[in-house]
């Protein structure tokens, strides 16, 4: 999504409702990717809260008005990772949320088997995979995002897709070939 230029730098300059202004066009796009590393709504919830706050606290750090989805994406994927470390969480896959997933189709049980195979890879792997296929973000705005060179994303990308494929092996390739 495009940002206005004049409304960071009126955000950078201490204006809390450019600032607000500004989370609110990126809100969704922060839940979506707080929920597709924890799986859950609270925590989702949690994490886009304290996104906010960071945001607030830190707005006047941001040296490019250009960069501000990129910073404000950054500070999401870091507070998902910390609440990862810090519950140390188990993701169990027995109660998907329903409003995401229908379970009726066999899309929707290779959905789930794909997202559980995701979650199973490092973060490295894990927030490549999340911001390519689920956020849509080339592998120049990741490299840029992660601060990593655009090389080095996709080989990180290739070496993900080669590990899903792994671990989906045994469920779908052995079915297909009977």
């Amino acid at each position: 999504m495009w940002v206005n230029d004049k409304k960071v730098k009126k955000a950078i300059g201490g204006d809390q409702e450019a600032l607000l202004f500004l989370i609110k066009q990126e809100k969704e796009k922060l839940y979506r990717t707080a929920y597709s590393y924890v799986r859950n709504e609270a925590d989702a919830l949690d994490i886009f809260q304290k996104t906010v706050l960071i945001a607030i606290e830190s707005i006047h750090q941001l040296r490019e008005p250009k960069y501000f989805s990129t910073w404000l994406m950054r500070i999401c994927i870091n507070a998902s990772i910390r609440v990862l470390k810090e519950q140390k969480k188990v993701i169990l896959m027995n109660e998907p949320n329903r409003n995401s997933f229908s379970l009726d189709t066999e899309k929707s049980a290779e959905k789930l088997d794909l997202l559980d195979a995701i979650f199973k890879l490092d973060e490295k792997y894990k927030t490549i995979l999340i911001l390519r296929y689920y956020e849509d973000l080339t592998f120049q705005q990741i490299a840029e995002l992660l601060d990593e060179p655009i090389g080095t994303v996709k080989s990180k990308g290739k070496r993900a897709l080669s590990k899903i494929k792994h671990l989906l092996k045994g469920v779908y390739v052995d079915e297909r070939a009977k």
